[in-house]
This record gives structure tokens, C-alpha cells and sequence, in this order.
């Protein structure tokens, strides 16, 4: 493991427990690390992880703003439920870019698993645009997304960043009902 790796994977590690605390800090770190694992792709010839990062960082400035509106003391937030509609339209747009992004992947570059890492790639964004819009969902996703990507990292042999994916699943278990015991707690949803 190199030494930007282990900051990487430190710094992401703090910014899913900052998220998972639901403290608004989340979102600039969260910046620092896809910043960081975009070089460490580049490095690695993973060029559509290293585009995802790119992505990353638009949703994480999206999530910062979106999380900024509005006044709250402890500097938190109150997560949301998801409507069904909300539910069903995001996961078709996923679907449907991940076919896309897949097909052409499949068709015009050598990805060696171009479908599946389409689908993560897809999936992962509406996780995260879940998570700026406040949506408990986002926990549940990322928990089977991440297993995936656990997966895949150690099929590419990249230890330290599968290790750093499965500890996302424990964050985002904690995430998930942290989050979950705060709606409960105001069932209104106030943002």
C-alpha cells in the first residue's frame, strides 16, 4: 500500500462516519478523498473508477449545498424516508444509464468487467444522490453496492482499497440506522 492510499483510505473512512454522524463536514472532506482516489485510478489504469470520482465530486458539492440550506444549531441534519416515486424513478434512471454506460464500455473500451462496473458506477450515483437529498435509503444501497465493490477491488487485487470498501459496509450499516433511529425520533422529517 502506498503512502497516498493510506491517506486516501483514511480520509474516506472519516468522511462516511461524518455522513453516517450526519455532520455537514462530510461533504468537503468527502471532496479531499474522490480527489485523491481519482489520482489513485489514474495511477492504476482504472479509468472509469477515475471518472466516477469526478462525478463524486459534483454530487459531494451538490450534498454540501443541499445540506447547508437551512439553520441547525448542532450543525446535523434530519434524514428523510423516501417516497415510492422518488424510489422508482431513480433506480430506472440508474438502470437505464448503467445499460448505456455498459454497452458502450463493453463496445469501446478493453474494461474488464465493463457491464458490472457500469452498474456500480450507475448505482453509486443515485446512492449519493440520495445521501445529499437527506434519503435513509442511500444506506441500504451503498450496503450492497459496497459488497460488490469488495468483490471487484480484490479481484484487482487492490487490498487496501477492498478493506477500506468493507469497512464502508459496517459505516453504512451504522449509517443506516443511526440515520433510521433519527426519523423515528422526528417523524415529521424536518431538513
Amino acid at each position: 500500500m502506498s503512502l497516498l492510499e493510506s491517506i486516501a483510505v483514511v480520509i474516506n473512512l472519516l468522511g462516511v462516519w461524518l455522513t453516517a454522524r450526519r455532520i455537514r463536514w462530510c461533504w468537503p472532506v468527502g471532496i479531499v478523498a474522490v480527489a485523491l482516489y481519482a489520482w489513485l485510478f489514474y495511477q492504476w489504469k482504472l479509468y472509469s473508477d477515475m471518472l466516477l470520482q469526478g462525478v463524486y465530486v459534483l454530487t459531494q458539492l451538490y450534498g454540501w449545498w443541499h445540506w447547508q440550506r437551512g439553520t441547525v444549531a448542532d450543525m446535523r441534519i434530519r434524514p428523510l424516508p423516501m417516497p415510492h416515486a422518488e424510489l422508482w424513478v431513480s433506480l430506472g434512471i440508474g438502470a437505464l444509464f448503467a445499460a448505456a454506460l455498459g454497452a458502450y464500455m463493453h463496445h469501446r473500451t478493453d474494461a474488464v468487467l465493463p457491464w458490472l462496473d457500469a452498474a456500480l458506477a450507475s448505482f453509486s450515483l443515485v446512492a449519493s444522490v440520495w445521501a445529499a437529498r437527506k434519503r435513509i435509503a442511500n444506506w441500504v444501497l451503498w450496503i450492497v453496492l459496497d459488497c460488490i465493490y469488495v468483490g471487484v477491488f480484490v479481484s484487482k487485487a487492490l487490498y487496501p482499497t477492498a478493506l477500506l470498501y468493507a469497512g464502508f459496509v459496517l459505516l453504512a450499516v451504522y449509517g443506516w440506522h443511526s440515520w433510521n433511529t433519527q426519523q423515528q425520533q422526528n417523524p415529521a422529517g424536518i431538513a
